[in-house]
């Protein structure tokens, strides 16, 4: 990566389309939409609704399917020259490593991410939330491929997330994401109706900072400092300063995601505003703050 700062999964699709706002070059990495092995309509409408400082998605995984990725997708990416990196999600064992093996052949993609920790459909949180599933989902996994990096997208939604970190890593993950979105609901007060569809969804942006904040912190320093392994923090960045907070925090990279909404560019101004706070520290690389919060 030529910088820390890369987009979330589910944010802004696949590429192409956001390749028509932003110059993705600019990007440290780009982080695909979720792929699962045949498409999926996802949830019915009302999908999104906004929150005080944030919003509420329960989108359901929609995506367009493993073949269709291949074909229409990987040769967009394949001149752009920068880390592509494939949220990927599944039903079972074997839906995660049928996309896995498929991706891992391909040259252009460097990471799988593997999406464990979806509060927005019924079968999202079975691995993420328990340790001992987990474990042997990221332990097949990691057999099965030998170039990509395999990274874990750790579910916030759990008593400990620091015990799920650990069986991630344990287990092989090279990398940790570190938080997906939060359950959350919101009530219509004329109908007395949940606003969404699928009743819950998935809290994102500035209001689940805090949150985020402490779980990469957490993180950092009951496994991931120990054993070694880069944190991609993320949950409410907005701006460098949030990104620097992450860094302090523990985390090695972040990403941006419900921002993007509002300013696609946000990843662009958070790595311009990274440059010039290094350079007033005197410092020479945001290395240089990864886990100094005192």
């Amino acid at each position: 990566m030529s910088n820390p700062v890369m987009t979330a999964s589910g944010t802004c699709g696949y590429g192409p389309d956001f390749g028509e706002l932003v110059d993705v070059k600019q990007l440290g990495a780009f982080v695909t939409k979720a792929i699962s092995c045949e498409p999926r309509k996802g949830n019915p409408p009302d999908r999104i609704v906004e929150t005080p400082g944030g919003m509420l998605n329960a989108i359901g995984l929609a995506n367009i399917g493993l073949d269709r990725f291949v074909e229409e997708i990987v040769p967009f990416w394949r001149p752009v020259g920068i880390p592509v990196i494939v949220n990927v999600v599944g039903h079972r064992l074997e839906d995660y490593l049928a996309v896995c093996r498929r991706l891992d052949e391909i040259e252009c993609i460097a990471g799988l991410e593997l999406n464990v920790s979806c509060p927005n459909v019924s079968d999202g949180l079975e691995f993420g939330t328990d340790a001992a599933r987990l474990h042997g989902l990221v332990s097949a996994v990691r057999s099965e491929i030998h170039h990509a990096k395999l990274i874990v997208k750790l579910s916030p939604n759990v008593t400990d997330i620091a015990e799920t970190a650990a069986a991630a890593v344990d287990a092989g993950a090279d990398a940790l994401s570190v938080i997906n979105t939060l359950r959350g609901m919101v009530i219509n007060v004329d109908t007395f109706k949940p606003m969404l569809a699928n009743r819950t969804g998935g809290l994102s942006g500035p209001a689940i900072k805090p949150v985020a904040l402490h779980m990469v912190n957490h993180v950092y320093t009951k496994v991931a400092r120990k054993a070694g392994v880069p944190i991609i923090g993320m949950g409410g960045i907005v701006s460098w300063r949030d990104a620097v907070e992450f860094f302090l925090a523990g985390a090695t990279a972040v990403a941006v995601g419900t921002a993007l909404f509002l300013d696609p560019r946000t990843p662009v101004r958070v790595c311009e505003g990274l440059a010039d706070y290094i350079e007033r520290r005197g410092l020479t690389s945001v290395r240089e703050l990864i886990g100094r919060v005192e």
